[in-house]
This record gives structure tokens, sequence and C-alpha cells, in this order.
């Protein structure tokens, strides 16, 4: 019986996460991951149709192992997507801006955000402190482009002004791999 309630304890209080068995408790703290998700991230990041069975054999671990920590990982909102990343330039949308858009406030953000959603070369869109509102990513085809990108994007009567910077080189692009290290270092010296 003392065996029983000891075995209970520890289901109750070692396997907070769903679908893990007894012997696969991940031992992590609950808002960080760990050093095999961190390298399970960066096998994903660099090779996304590794496949479940492929990153197995990559990581040296079980395959249900790799199954439950990518589930987790992706029930915490960690990984977002498993989808590819589509290059805009390879579309045929070279020209990158970035637009500061100030807008009347009475209606909140929501009217000019679903405006500019209908628009197919708008990004990204940020709520931002400081002298604008939102902020804006867009792309177009040239330079001409970009101007009636702009001219849809201001054509709404909640946009008092829009001042956009055109990105002539892009240094780092849009990364996480380093963030994700930091985190598994971070959740490994607790």
């Amino acid at each position: 019986m003392q065996r029983y309630a000891a075995a209970l304890h520890r289901l109750r209080t070692v396997l907070p996460f769903r679908g893990y068995g007894a012997d696969t408790v991940p031992m992590i703290r609950p808002d960080g991951i760990d050093a095999l998700d961190a390298r399970l991230i960066a096998l994903f990041t660099e090779n996304p149709t590794v496949g479940v069975l492929g990153a197995s054999r990559s990581l040296g671990v079980a395959r249900g192992t790799v199954q439950a920590r990518l589930d987790r990982l992706q029930g915490r909102g960690i990984i977002s997507s498993m989808g590819p990343q589509v290059d805009p330039v390879a579309l045929g949308y070279p020209v990158t801006a970035f637009c500061t858009l100030e807008i009347r406030q009475r209606q909140g953000h929501e009217p000019v955000v679903a405006h500019l959603a209908a628009i197919p070369e708008v990004l990204e869109i940020h709520s931002t402190t400081g002298i604008g509102d939102l902020i804006v990513r867009v792309v177009a085809r040239d330079n001409a482009d970009l101007g009636r990108v702009i001219d849809e994007i201001i054509d709404d009567v909640h946009v008092l002004r829009a001042n956009t910077s055109m990105c002539l080189v892009t240094h780092l692009d849009h990364r996480t791999g380093p963030l994700v290290e930091a985190s598994a270092r971070r959740g490994s010296d607790s």
C-alpha cells in the first residue's frame, strides 16, 4: 500500500505534462526549456523536413520522446509553427519597408489592423509606443509598387499619417536560435 501511495504521489507531482508516462518525465522547469528541447528546436529550424524519426536518430533519443517534446513545445506555444518559411524576394517582392502609422485612437487599433490585414504585402503589424501607434512591415515588387502599397495603407479614415523607411540591407534576419540557447542555459542553471 505504501508503494502504491508513493507511486500515486509521484504521478500527481512529477507528471505535470499531459502525455508523459512515469518513465519519460522531462525534468525541466515549467517555464523554460532544457538542452534536449534546444537541440530539437535547432534541428527542426535547420532541417524542417527531418521528421520525428529522423530527429530521434539524429539526437539519439526515442521517437516517442521527440514526438512528446514537440507536442509539449507546440502546446506551450514555444513552437508556433512547423510550416515552411517563405522568402518574399523569391516570390518577386525584393523591396522591404517599415511604415510607422499614426492612427485615430477613438476606434482603437482593430479597424486599422483589419484594413491592413487585407493587404497581401503587409507582413507584420505591431502596436508601439513613441511617435507612431503602429509599425507595419511591408514588401513590394519595386519602388513604384511600394508607392501603391503605401497608398493602400493610408486609404483608411483611421490612418492620420504614415512615415515610411525603406530597408536597404538586412544585416540580421528574424532569428530565435540564440534566444532558444539562452533559455535552455537559464533553465539548466535553476
